[in-house]
């Protein structure tokens, strides 16, 4: 099992519980971006830089993403590609998505975007707060206890 981070977006605040937790649990975290990014010297911990593009991150995890891996994204539309190939994933606000609330969730970004389009200004989102940093680490928490003990994978 793989953690992949759609690292463009991603808070660094975000990044740096990822970076303590692939050490602790000695697991594989690869973050990808269209630009390189800073990450500690680890040897479970590694940057992908791909080329400059609209999404090119987005297939680039889409296309290496496995069953059973954690996805790290905003991206709903990426979130729903990597569910439908056996995925979860972890919002950096902490929402864990997978069959059970995706289509609800591209539902919403969709009807949001239709929204946009039509001139409604619907605002963005507010900065990530310090519950939203707890709730990603709780759930990632409870994510990384499911998995086998280090040895077995």
């Amino acid at each position: 099992m793989n953690i992949w981070v759609d690292a463009d977006a991603c808070p660094a605040v975000i990044k740096e519980i990822l970076f303590r937790a692939a050490d602790r649990v000695k697991l594989s975290t690869t973050l990808v971006a269209n630009q390189q990014i800073r990450v500690p010297p680890s040897p479970y911990i590694r940057n992908v830089q791909v080329s400059a593009g609209f999404d090119v991150a987005d297939a680039y995890i889409a296309d290496k993403v496995a069953c059973g891996d954690l996805v790290i994204t905003a991206d709903i539309p990426l979130a729903a590609e990597v569910v439908a190939k056996g995925a979860v994933v972890l919002t950096p606000r902490g929402d864990l998505l997978d069959n059970t609330n995706i289509k609800e969730r591209l539902s919403m970004r969709d009807f949001m975007d239709e929204l946009r389009g039509s001139g409604v200004n619907t605002g963005g989102p507010s900065p990530l707060s310090h519950s939203d940093r707890m709730a990603f680490a709780n759930q990632l928490d409870r994510w990384l206890a499911r998995l086998p003990h280090p040895a077995s994978r």
